[in-house]
């Protein structure tokens, strides 16, 4: 099969197109024909030797796919060959053929196209797991979520906004912010001109946000906790701005705040079962019924990939960059 391989550390041009085996399938994994595959930060992060591949993974790139079953063993889960699913992998998607835990598969929700379904599992299994599952975001609290614009970003505001929550942004640019804002941010502040502590604060009369989602840390976080309402919590997934912060424990003392964070590929296959069914619960009918809606910002194909880590790494995309396996040419 074709496949993308990062031939050592370094920038996007390490990507190089090569002929590799299938997969072999273990226990309780079944085989996809790619029709399409995400690109990630993490996909990044591990070109760049920053990232390790988790014991028993593939050393491919790609933590996300959607195409056919071709392949495996199916029980009583309710899917068989042919069907069309995406699903959540811990490295093989930049390939023809990519294995997956069936207990990390969604069917392709109706209406949508693999390449649109190719663009959710990694997005929208982080965001459950950490906004919903960890951080707790319950009925009536609200949501700021830093990097609106990103593919995590836009699948935390509709995600949130579509269960009912007010959500805010923040977003680069005056473009990324009305994006967010279009998305249902009800307000997407410009951290490049304004300073989201005092407008979350005047949004909340006073009171702050109930939820942080923060992929930046460093010294964002010591300015989270000061626009977090009482109980609050921020749930870091990742850390741009850097892995050290100042942080005044006496705030999360008097205030009962809880800082936490996570970190999905290494969990065991049972931890993302769990998401998967409560996203084919809560969120997959959303996505039918075309209240969420994926956010593609721009395809290439399979032999494209360095050019889209090189768009990933440019941050002037809004929404999620897919490889398109099914077409010679991006879009």
């Amino acid at each position: 099969m074709r496949a993308i391989e990062i031939t050592q550390p370094g920038g996007p041009d390490v990507l190089q197109p090569c002929e590799r085996p299938l997969p072999e399938l273990k226990p309780g994994e079944i085989l996809i024909k790619v029709h399409a595959a995400g690109v990630n930060r993490p996909d990044v992060f591990q070109r760049l030797g920053q990232y390790p591949v988790p014991p028993g993974a593939s050393d491919l790139p790609g933590l996300e796919v959607a195409g056919e079953i071709v392949d495996g063993e199916f029980g009583d889960s309710g899917f068989h060959k042919g069907d069309l699913v995406c699903a959540l992998v811990q490295g093989g998607g930049y390939a023809e053929y990519c294995a997956a835990p069936l207990a990390q598969c969604l069917p392709v929700p109706p209406g949508l196209s693999p390449l649109e379904a190719a663009s959710l599992p990694e997005t929208f299994f982080t965001v459950w797991s950490n906004v919903f599952q960890r951080a707790g975001l319950k009925e009536g609290e609200t949501l700021l979520v830093q990097g609106g614009s990103s593919g995590i970003g836009v699948t935390a505001i509709q995600v949130a906004k579509a269960l009912g929550h007010r959500v805010f942004a923040t977003a680069g640019t005056a473009e990324k912010c009305r994006a967010c804002e279009e998305l249902g941010a009800e307000r997407a502040i410009n951290y490049k001109e304004e300073d989201f502590v005092a407008v979350v604060k005047e949004l909340t009369d006073g009171k702050g946000v109930d939820v942080v989602l923060d992929m930046v840390g460093g010294d964002y976080v010591a300015r989270e906790v000061s626009c977090l309402a009482d109980d609050g919590r921020i749930v870091v997934i990742a850390l741009l701005g850097g892995a050290k912060a100042n942080v005044d424990l006496g705030q999360v003392l008097r205030r009962r705040l809880t800082i936490t964070g996570s970190t999905l590929r290494p969990r065991p296959v049972a931890f993302k079962a769990q998401i998967a069914r409560e996203l084919r619960e809560r969120v997959w009918p959303l996505l039918a019924a075309g209240t969420i809606k994926p956010v593609i910002y721009k395809t290439f194909p399979l032999e494209g990939a360095a050019e889209a880590h090189a768009l990933m790494e440019s941050s002037t995309h809004v929404g999620k960059i897919v490889l398109n396996l099914e077409a010679g040419q991006g879009h």
